[in-house]
């Protein structure tokens, strides 16, 4: 009797458990006389299989009778494997150990080891080898009912089959499985070699070897199996593993081994298995193999996708590479770190004298670790990049400054007209410069409105001092790396526009022209104005720092030190936006703007010269009369600077040009038409060659035409082929032909474009601004006063009338948009007037019986500033007397309660206002007479000025004698 046994459990990798078919004692019944029968019967017939019976005792004592099966001997060959020994034979030892497999079954001609933990069970495997008998049957373990197949939990499978015992783990064994030689039993390690199959019921199928199906199908095997061999060298050692230990293929080895080599799972691999009709096996052998050449298929269409993806860009690094590799071969190139750091150290080294040590320092230490980094790292690109900007640095580079102030005088007379204060503050600072020997480190401000020329200055104060120019704007600057630079560890880190300023020049001294100050912004990043302090600062710009050098840069003016000589000048619409602190580390210098009669030389010496070079068109070509340029300023560009003067100037140049062009091209017309044709009369011709318009002057003014001017004649020198006669005692006019003969030239005039005030709104269009003075003579209630704007400066009127009377009805009432501030004024102004008027009336009592209304015209114009209170105070006194104020007389000034009289600002612009309108008298704060006597002569000339400290002065100039007089000019 043979005795199943239940076993412990074995390694993930193998089967759980290990049912034991024990060999019972000898014994005479009719079982074992059987099997005897049969082992016989198998040993003298070699053609055909044996039934044998293993029988098993069950756990509960009831005798179990299974049937197995073994293979015919031919399906044995000739020549066993070595490993195979080739006596015994397996079918001479029918009792074997039953081995449950886990994963996958055990097909013949292939190995699998198992782990084997029970020590019962290796005591049995041990034994059967030790007896001749190293045999065992392989059994795959069926699947729970409810699991899937194609999921593999390990461990849960394994604690199923601790608790299998007897009998339920025998039926959890599948029918079919594999006659296994046990090679070698190394501790708890097991070897098996599949050889042939064993079914518990049945004996394999017989087939016919020349049937015409099954040798198809086993050709379509072959034919698939060598596509899939192509695939993969492992599977072609798999075919000489298998050939050198089995034999020569047959039809049910090659089905076994595509099954083997195929990926499917375990459930088709059994299925292959326990096919024992052999064209059905091929047939299942088939499928599976198509499925892996399908699979190979479409991974290498994913492999050659990805191929294509990425091959250019492998190709084109590769022959990089070997290119490379080539040059340092044969000497034409050393590789990149030795390049770069050739290349530093050839660019710092005639700047090593000069440069500071502790940047030598620090350029050695770069260099070195440049070295010792490997070219792909990212650290290798910032160090590479941070002596890029070290080296490029003019360490100790100076441009020789010129001190002659009698240049710098005609280079900023050549730059600008006017000016007088701020040329005479530039020149007191190259004066001290050239007794110093050395600029100073000032840092100038120069403050007006836009158009006045501000950044050209800074140009024109580089060019006199023979200094590098650079210009960068600060307006809405919010961040304060472009002043201070980027921290090195920020991808795409640079330094701040200082040390991008030095780079750029070339030189340790330039002029920088910090642009646009008063609009600094401030956001997220920082406050750009604070770190500006740092920059402008004598004190502090010595030590100046760049986040991205991470070295001190010496920015201020030390001598016999290696330094940056940097020379700062700023530029500013409004001081007042600019910070407290900012401001204090400047030197303010106000350009007020331009007055008309300085707006007329910029726009003949510098404006309209500029323009009619840029536009193509000759001096001769073209007039622009003083009338022309003077409505130009007063009627469209009354604004402080000249910018606004060179749009219009431009604008007429263009529409100058295109009235010539249409010229050219009508009279080229005309020659083409009357080519070779000469006209000639007693008043004599005019001759112009095609294309090249030339004025000559008509011998007859009497048939020039009526509706264009006589021009001043232009001489020409015609090419030496032509020639041109004329004789004025004849009225024949001889004409030399030209080399082409029975051509002649059609003669014709071009006008001269003529701009006078009459046709210039042809040109600019209508008048943008108008005359600002309304009346010859202010009526009562009316009076001029003098205003601040942005356009430079402008008269202001001040409007009053009375709306009502009555008894105790006295009111302001006030209109105009005027701010808080003029408000206010208005407010003092009608106190102050009340008292005078008390004072010089007392029986009048115009204001408190009166409701006045007081306007300040262009109401959609909002109005602010303190200079109103005295032209709202002698308004209103003028209404009450009922007495206009002195011809042509304008005022401004504050005015307090008790009368005084506070200074204002604007003095030139309100002044340049004045002049406009044609004002003779002014009356300005006596805290102001300073700042009148610093304008310009031509803009104080024929003015009648007052200065005034209380309001009764005022009252005496407006409505007394005109005799009467304070102070005067």
């Amino acid at each position: 009797m043979l005795k199943l046994l239940s076993s412990s459990p074995i390694h993930r990798l193998n089967p759980a458990a290990v049912p034991v078919l024990r060999p019972a004692a000898e014994s005479a019944s009719p079982l074992h006389r059987v099997i005897n029968s049969l082992t016989a019967f198998s040993r003298s017939n070699r053609c055909l299989g044996g039934r044998v019976f293993f029988c098993s005792d069950s756990s509960d004592g009831s005798d179990h009778v299974v049937d197995a099966e073994v293979k015919s001997a031919e399906e044995i060959p000739s020549k066993s494997s070595a490993i195979v020994s080739t006596y015994p034979k397996p079918e001479d030892y029918l009792t074997v150990l039953a081995l449950p497999l886990q994963h996958r079954p055990l097909f013949p001609g292939f190995y699998m080891p198992i782990f084997v933990k029970d020590p019962k069970v290796l005591a049995a495997l041990q034994e059967s080898r030790e007896r001749q008998a190293p045999y065992a049957g392989a059994f795959l373990l069926k699947d729970e009912p409810d699991s899937d197949p194609n999921i593999v939990s390990s461990s849960d499978t394994e604690k199923n089959v601790y608790d299998l015992k007897g009998k339920d783990l025998f039926n959890r064994l599948h029918e079919v499985g594999t006659l296994a030689q046990i090679s070698s039993i190394q501790g708890d390690q097991v070897i098996l070699i599949g050889h042939r199959r064993l079914r518990i019921t049945e004996m394999d199928k017989a087939y016919n070897k020349e049937d015409e199906v099954i040798k198809a199908t086993s050709f379509e095997v072959i034919s698939t199996l060598r596509d899939v061999l192509k695939t993969s060298s492992l599977w072609r050692d798999h075919v000489q593993t298998y050939s050198k230990h089995i034999g020569d293929f047959t039809y049910a080895r090659l089905a076994d081994f595509g099954a083997a080599i195929s990926g499917a799972n375990k459930l088709q691999c059994q299925q292959v298995l326990e096919e024992l009709d052999v064209y059905k096996r091929l047939k299942l052998t088939l499928e599976l193999v198509k499925k892996e050449i399908e699979i190979s298929k479409i991974q290498e269409s994913i492999a050659k996708a990805i191929e294509e993806k990425i091959s250019g860009e492998q190709r084109r690094y590769l022959l990089n590479e070997q290119l490379k590799a080539i040059k340092k071969e044969l000497g034409l190139e050393t590789d990149d770190k030795t390049a770069l750091t050739g290349k530093f150290r050839e660019r710092i080294e005639p700047k090593r004298e000069k440069c500071p040590a502790h940047v030598l320092q620090v350029i050695d230490e770069e260099l070195t670790k440049l070295q010792l980094l490997e070219a792909s790292s990212s650290e290798f690109s910032v160090t590479r990049n941070y002596l890029d900007w070290l080296t490029a640095l003019p360490w100790g580079e100076y441009s020789d400054e010129n001190f002659d102030v009698t240049r710098a005088q005609k280079i900023l007379d050549e730059d600008h007209y006017g000016l007088t204060d701020v040329k005479e503050r530039i020149l007191e600072f190259i004066a001290v410069g050239k007794l110093r020997g050395t600029s100073q480190g000032k840092i100038i401000c120069l403050s007006g409105p836009p158009g006045v020329g501000k950044t050209s200055i800074g140009r024109s104060i580089a060019r006199a001092l023979n200094r590098k120019f650079f210009r960068f704007s600060v307006g809405g600057l919010a961040d304060v790396a472009e002043i201070k630079g980027h921290r090195r560890t920020y991808i795409g880190a640079m330094p701040g526009k200082m040390v991008q300023c030095l780079k750029n020049v070339g030189t340790a001294n330039p002029l920088v022209l910090i642009d646009e100050i008063d609009k600094l912004g401030r956001g997220h990043a920082g406050d750009p104005a604070s770190a500006l302090l740092e920059l402008l600062d004598p004190e502090q710009n010595a030590n100046f720092l760049d986040h991205y050098l991470d070295v001190p840069i010496d920015l201020s003016k030390v001598k016999y030190l290696i330094i940056w000589e940097v020379l700062f000048v700023c530029t500013a619409n409004v001081v007042e936006m600019i910070p407290n602190p900012l401001l204090d580390r400047m030197e303010v210098v106000a350009i007020a703007g331009y007055i008309a009669d300085e707006k007329m030389h910029i726009a003949r010496d510098y404006l309209e010269k500029t323009t009619r070079e840029a536009c193509g068109i000759k001096q001769e070509q073209v007039e622009v009369t003083d009338a022309a340029l003077l409505a130009l300023i007063e009627n469209y560009c009354r604004e402080s600077g000249v910018r606004n003067l060179q749009k219009h100037i431009e604008k007429i140049y263009r529409k100058i040009a295109l009235q010539l062009v249409r010229q050219v091209e009508t009279i080229d017309a005309t020659i083409e038409q009357n080519k070779g044709e000469v006209d000639s009369d007693e008043t004599g011709t005019t001759t112009i060659q095609k294309g090249n318009p030339v004025l000559i002057e008509s011998s007859n003014p009497e048939h020039t035409d009526e509706n264009s001017k006589e021009v001043d004649e232009v001489e020409t020198n015609p090419p030496e082929n032509q020639s041109q006669c004329v004789d004025n005692k004849s009225t024949d006019m001889e004409v030399t032909k030209e080399r082409e003969e029975d051509k002649k030239i059609e003669t014709k005039t071009i006008e001269k474009v003529l701009v006078d005030k009459s046709n210039l709104d042809d040109f600019v269009g209508k008048p943008v601004f108008h005359a600002e003075r309304i009346y010859d003579q202010t009526p009562t209630g009316v009076v001029m006063g003098l205003a601040w704007t942005a356009m430079g400066g402008s008269t202001l009127y001040i409007e009053t009338t009375l709306v009502e009377e009555g008894d105790g009805k006295g009111a302001l009432h006030i209109t105009g948009q005027l701010g808080d501030v003029m408000k206010e004024s208005a407010q003092i102004a009608h106190t102050v007037a009340r008292a005078i008027l008390l004072e010089k009336e007392p029986e009048n009592p115009f204001f408190a019986n009166t409701k006045v209304h007081l306007h300040v015209p262009a109401g959609a114009t909002p109005k602010d500033g303190p200079s109103a209170g005295c032209t709202m105070t002698t308004s209103l006194l003028s209404l009450a007397l009922k007495k206009p104020v002195k011809k042509d007389l304008a005022m401004t000034g504050e005015v307090t309660l008790t009368g005084k009289i506070l200074p204002i600002g604007g003095v030139k612009e309100k002044t340049i206002a004045a002049r406009r309108s044609e004002v003779k008298t002014i009356i300005f704060p006596s805290a102001n007479k300073r700042d009148f006597d610093e304008l310009a002569p031509n803009v104080k000339e024929g003015l009648d000025v007052h200065f005034v400290d209380d309001y009764m002065q005022i009252f005496d100039l407006a409505f007394g004698d005109e005799k009467s007089h304070n102070t005067q000019n």
